[in-house]
């Protein structure tokens, strides 16, 4: 977003480096800031929680009744692209696919230029570089996915954020637990993974930096039961961007560095 308005905005991020966003949960401090500010871009599709039908409210509440300060930028995008896990459960991961999220960059170039019409073209001529830096980045991310066997070619990790990233990139992709970190992970399910893994004699399955290493370590733990050896393979970025020094500080860099930890633990 940043880059997208550049010196016409002063953008802010309410959650940093670390923060699951389906369990965050706002400050007074934060609040304020939502209200005090001219426009409130959030993700959607129940990636925020509790927090996001706080901010669907806002704009059926009465207040700024001409004026939708408040936008899930990523329900803009139409249905049919996007992954459904139930009739009306979409998964909200939709940066792990870098073609899906340049669209959404246009739905947010859209609204800046609906508020903001005196600066439309440098919105469009930093689309414009925008869209030419990520098709390079997903060029890159194919040519990582491409290096790992076809039959190795299956992402494990704790929760279900990788879907899109598997669709684009063609991995076949398992969450130990759902596509929320609220959900919990089966004994069923967990056994199931076992079983595929160690059949299959995949070599690494992925921890998350956002969520706890315990179901990954039982993953770990069936398969050398079944003789298989099984390791983790590295962190994975999912739903926030890593701390300063980890080389996934911005979601470019994010999306990036995962590809280059899938493609060395699995090749």
């Amino acid at each position: 977003m940043r880059t997208l308005v550049g010196s016409h905005a002063e953008v802010s991020s309410l959650m940093g480096a670390g923060v699951d966003p389906h369990l965050y949960k706002p400050s007074p401090t934060d609040v304020q800031r939502l209200l005090d500010a001219d426009l409130v871009l959030f993700h959607g599709h129940h990636l925020e929680g509790r927090m996001g039908d706080i901010l669907h409210s806002r704009n059926s509440s009465g207040v700024d009744p001409n004026l939708h300060r408040f936008i899930a930028i990523s329900e803009r995008i139409p249905r049919e692209r996007l992954i459904h896990s139930s009739a009306d459960t979409v998964d909200p991961h939709l940066w792990m696919d870098i073609s899906l999220w340049i669209e959404v960059i246009r739905k947010m170039k859209e609204v800046l230029t609906s508020i903001d019409s005196d600066h439309q073209i440098d919105y469009e001529q930093s689309l414009e570089q925008l869209v030419e830096e990520l098709t390079l980045l997903d060029a890159q991310v194919f040519d990582l996915i491409a290096e790992i066997p076809e039959a190795l070619r299956i992402l494990v990790t704790a929760h279900d954020a990788f879907g899109y990233f598997g669709r684009r990139y063609q991995m076949e992709v398992m969450g130990i637990q759902g596509i929320s970190t609220e959900s919990e992970a089966s004994i069923d399910r967990v056994n199931r993974l076992v079983e595929i893994l160690s059949n299959r004699k995949i070599p690494a399955i992925f921890v998350e930096s956002t969520v706890s290493e315990r179901n990954v370590r039982a993953l770990i733990e069936g398969c050398a039961s079944l003789g298989h050896r099984l390791r983790i393979g590295g962190v994975l970025f999912s739903d926030a961007p890593g701390p300063s020094g980890s080389g996934a500080e911005r979601w470019r860099d994010m999306v990036l560095q995962n590809a280059r930890v899938i493609s060395e633990a699995l090749r």
